[in-house]
């Protein structure tokens, strides 16, 4: 029952952060005016897909990291277990892809050239990070197993194929 609770509360506070996220993305939409790009009107239905793909990918990801004791501990930014299971399996960073889908699919719904933007910038700072701060600190926490991960694993392009045990 507790394990349920600490799924559900996790999601919630996920889903959250996501809805406040693409609020704020949302009041973008007055610079595209200023910008020389429109977004064709043709783009809502991939957009529907990226919408429901990432945000489906971002609750897994933050279930997934519930159930490891990686959000909900006191320490959670620097969990002592390695995931790599579920949507892990297939790529490093799927919660932070996740998120980039979602905001690139609610620019193109919205047809939204600076929302667009902001989901490409949102990218760049994410991968800024994963590779320059997360990786390494993974590296030094992990060692040689999470090096072995990053060998048969890529970061933000998933490959379909079994990870060797």
């Amino acid at each position: 029952m507790r394990k349920c609770w600490i799924i559900s509360w996790t999601v919630a506070r996920v889903a959250a952060a996501i809805l406040l996220l693409g609020w704020g993305a949302l009041h973008l939409r007055p610079f595209d005016s200023y910008l020389c790009v429109s977004v064709p009107t043709w783009s809502r239905i991939p957009a529907v897909i990226l919408i429901i793909c990432g945000g489906l990918l971002v609750l897994a990801c933050g279930a997934i990291l519930s159930t490891r004791g990686i959000l909900t501990s006191r320490d959670r930014f620097f969990p002592k277990e390695f995931v790599a299971i579920g949507p892990f399996r297939y790529l490093r960073n799927p919660m932070s892809l996740g998120v980039v889908l979602l905001m690139l699919g609610l620019g193109l719904y919205e047809s939204s050239a600076s929302m667009v933007l902001f989901a490409l910038a949102l990218f760049l700072l994410l991968h800024l990070l994963v590779v320059y701060m997360e990786e390494p600190g993974l590296e030094k926490r992990f060692g040689e197993s999470y090096r072995e991960y990053k060998r048969s694993v890529r970061r933000w392009l998933p490959a379909f194929r079994r990870r060797k045990s």
